[in-house]
């Protein structure tokens, strides 16, 4: 008996062709992941943030000229009355800051938790009007921050830097729910789970262990906790319904456009063009605004993020009851063909004759 040799494996190199096409593409690949991450940091600017002036209407008119001119577009200011008012604006969050003229002495009022960046430049306004006040033989403006960040980390690094696990977190729960675990019921109850110990987990370590957080504990896991379950729910409902390419649409709406959008370093209006409005409006940014209300803010201004987030959440839940259903069809369908019974060859009349 003679038996066959097995063929040998093709070990030819690749044409060089196949080479250049791989070079082309991993270049376009680390072309756009440098935009997406170092476009938002290299263009942020001040434009239209959100402070408050208070004083006599002659004193605003006259800060906001000033204040025009020095940053052109910069800020968006909302004339109220006394220091109370501007105080109340920066606790609920609707402003960033205030430049205070009716109290007597000049104050700036700032929130470095608010965004560490913001409060920087409103600072640096402080010593600009010092300046014009020396000059003017006036007293010095003071700068007075009624919402800092924890001592532990006063440069809010914790909180910056946490924005990319959370986004990973979510993204990773999805990919391993969707290769280990079978049923979309299955899948969604542990992308759930997952979001409810990670929540707990992550907002330990940041806030007992790092000291980047303050506020209620278990507020701040509740803000880590939706933002991880939309990410990886809403994605978990792209790859039910679309396979691998609804997967890779998610990781890069979560990953290249929600995470370097989402201001979480600095402030959403400080973000260059549209970009820092579209980032609210997806997962990472709105979680990391919900996070900074939760944590510093006694949830005050969080109702935006939280609509943005369970709208993600119930999205993904939908489409993977939609993905589920389609499925099921389908296997409905496949199984009925193999139970159809094969229909018998017709007698014909010289078969009956034989």
């Amino acid at each position: 008996m003679i038996t066959q040799a097995p063929l040998a494996a093709d070990t030819s190199p690749s044409p060089w062709p196949t080479v250049a096409r791989a070079v082309v593409l991993l270049t376009a690949a680390i072309s756009v992941l440098l935009i997406a991450f170092a476009w938002p940091s290299v263009r942020s600017s001040v434009h239209d943030v959100p402070i408050a002036v208070a004083g006599p209407a002659a004193a605003v008119e006259q800060i906001s000229a000033a204040l025009d001119q020095r940053l052109p577009g910069g800020f968006e200011i909302t004339e109220v009355a006394d220091t109370a008012a501007a105080e109340r604006l920066i606790r609920d969050r609707q402003v960033y800051g205030a430049i205070d003229l009716g109290s007597g002495s000049p104050q700036v009022i700032v929130a470095s938790a608010a965004g560490a960046a913001v409060a920087q430049t409103l600072q640096g306004i402080a010593t600009g009007l010092s300046q014009a006040q020396a000059q003017g033989a006036g007293t010095t403006v003071a700068v007075r921050d009624i919402a800092a960040l924890p001592a532990d980390d006063p440069r809010g690094a914790g909180l910056a830097a946490g924005a990319l696990p959370l986004v990973m977190g979510g993204l990773l729960a999805a990919l391993l729910l969707t290769r280990l675990v079978r049923g979309t019921a299955r899948r969604v109850t542990g992308a759930l789970a997952f979001a409810i110990t990670s929540g707990l987990a992550v907002a330990a370590i940041l806030q007992f262990w790092l000291g980047s957080l303050g506020g209620a504990y278990p507020a701040n896991s509740g803000a880590i906790a939706l933002t991880i379950a939309a990410t990886s729910v809403s994605i978990l409902g792209l790859e039910s319904l679309l396979g691998y390419v609804g997967f890779g649409l998610g990781a890069v709406t979560m990953m290249l456009i929600g995470n370097p959008l989402s201001g979480t370093a600095t402030a959403p209006e400080m973000l260059p063009g549209w970009s820092g409005a579209l980032g609210r409006l997806l997962p990472p940014g709105a979680g990391g605004q919900l996070l900074r209300s939760t944590a510093f803010f006694d949830g005050r201004g969080a109702t935006h993020s939280v609509i943005v987030l369970v709208t993600w959440l119930a999205l993904g839940a939908g489409l993977c009851l939609a993905g589920g259903l389609r499925a099921r069809r389908a296997a409905t369908v496949a199984a009925g063909a193999l139970r159809t019974p094969t229909s018998p060859a017709p007698t014909t009349s010289a078969t009956r004759r034989s």
